[in-house]
């Protein structure tokens, strides 16, 4: 048996069947393309696989050195990686700027980093591995662009027949002269592998004089400049200062770019995947470093407390409340999993879970509350009381007490609401309640929400917030 053939029997004890079948299909029969960057979630919907199990079949198959995953820094606005890294200690929390777009963002890990997979040369050796080999229009294709943008092959006859008016390959210490006939249009000349760019806006009268014009390459980002030039024709002069190829492209930013770039499909977040148990459960050494802070604009906490559970101790003992807490705590947790979350910590009796949306934490909440009344009816007593809370809003992803955890008044927030509960009811914040989503699921189960005003401990202005009786 082969190394890759034993690692998929081992992935098999952890993965679910269909998912492993297709990832082996995949590598045996896909295109080096396909490998390369592989976007979960259109492989999910390509294969018609719960999106769940493959993204844990994709994280126990890189544990195993099937894949290798990556962190990508993209761009929002063309959709271009502009940092990719191995691992998730990586990542800066400082601004990254898009030659293409001539903008700087934040890399908040909501929209704006991907994770994606692509399969270890030790599997199968792909042409992507070798990316300053591949073709300019693949090269392209498979590393300045994300897994994010559908690039078809009708999208790479778009590039090359309708945006583009000169391509070439540039190696380290050439220069190049182009011959180019300017239109009366903005043009971008473009160069991915150092990612800088210049801008031409063409106007005024048509010339039919030669203009000149100079650009030298180099690892340096050189901050993108704009030129006015006139229709007509061009002699520009390109050199090549770096140590690698370059991959200069002169294009029209009209509108078959635009929809070229609008061509988007869901990817796989850094926040998602933060915020998934098999990833916090596999991947723990992959945390934040200790200074490392990077920012997410909208996450949805949920906290838990176990009431009276001190008297539950006293009233039952030691041996017989233990056994409830830990069979409380088994069915928050797997609840938790099952509607895409990921605990984040267990404090004493309490829990403190993340999701990406804020209708799955309620679905938690009240499966949670089901579950406790279930518990409590099986027992003949009413003594297990799990007070929730529930709030979303931006914070901190940061490393804390060795683990992956998050900071900020959002989180502070959660915990004070849950702090509201007195018996089985839960309670939501503003942002919370003006999800659509969690509209519907109200109207769904009939409940009618009680508003009220709350003042919370350390919070300075009285909070409202929302009763589920």
């Amino acid at each position: 048996m082969s190394d890759t053939q034993a690692h998929f029997a081992v992935l098999r004890q952890t993965t679910d069947p269909a998912v492993v079948d297709a990832m082996q299909q995949l590598i045996t029969d896909g295109h080096d393309r396909e490998l390369n960057r592989i976007n979960v979630l259109d492989f999910s919907n390509r294969t018609g696989l719960d999106q769940e199990k493959v993204i844990s079949g994709f994280l126990h198959a890189s544990r195993l050195g099937l894949f290798d995953m990556s962190w990508n820094v993209l761009c929002p606005g063309c959709g271009g990686v502009l940092d990719a890294h191995s691992t998730l200690k990586s990542l800066r929390h400082d601004d990254y700027n898009c030659a293409l777009c001539a903008a700087g963002y934040e890399a908040s890990v909501d929209e704006l980093v991907e994770v994606a997979f692509t399969v270890s040369p030790r599997v199968r050796h792909i042409a992507a591995h070798e990316p300053n080999t591949l073709p300019i229009w693949e090269y392209f294709r498979q590393i300045f662009w994300s897994s994010g943008i559908e690039f078809d092959e009708s999208s790479v006859s778009t590039l090359i027949n309708e945006v583009t008016l000169e391509g070439l390959e540039l190696p380290p210490g050439e220069k190049a002269i182009l011959s180019l006939n300017l239109p009366n249009q903005f043009v971008i000349v473009f160069e991915p592998v150092t990612h800088s760019a210049h801008f031409f806006a063409v106007e005024g009268e048509p010339t039919t004089e030669r203009q000149q014009f100079s650009i030298a390459f180099n690892k340096s980002h050189a901050p993108t400049g704009t030129s006015t030039m006139r229709p007509g024709p061009l002699r520009l002069s390109l050199e090549n200062h770096a140590d690698v190829r370059v991959l200069p492209s002169v294009w029209i930013a009209g509108d078959p770019l635009h929809k070229l770039l609008g061509k988007r499909k869901p990817i796989l977040t850094a926040k998602r995947m933060l915020s998934n148990q098999t990833f916090r459960d596999v991947f723990k050494a992959d945390n934040l470093t200790v200074d490392q802070r990077l920012k997410i604009t909208a996450l949805t906490f949920l906290f838990t407390d176990l009431k009276g559970s001190t008297a539950l101790y006293e009233r039952v003992g030691d041996l017989a409340a233990f056994d409830l807490v830990r069979a409380h705590f088994h069915a928050l947790l797997e609840i938790i999993a099952s509607e895409h979350g990921a605990v984040v910590k267990t404090i004493g009796d309490a829990v403190m879970a993340t999701f990406i949306r804020p209708e799955h934490a309620l679905s938690a909440g009240l499966r949670m509350r089901a579950a406790m009344k279930k518990l409590n009816t099986e027992r003949g007593k009413e003594d297990l009381i799990v007070k929730i809370g529930i709030h979303e809003g931006p914070c901190l992803a940061v490393t804390l007490n060795e683990r992956q955890d998050y900071f900020g008044q959002t989180v502070n927030i959660a915990a004070r609401v849950q702090s509201l509960s007195t018996s089985q009811e839960i309670h939501l914040t503003q942002p919370v309640m003006e999800s659509a989503e969690v509209a519907g699921i109200l109207d769904r189960e009939a409940i009618k929400p009680i508003q009220k005003e709350a003042a919370l401990r350390g919070i300075a202005d009285k909070l409202v917030v929302y009763e589920i009786p």
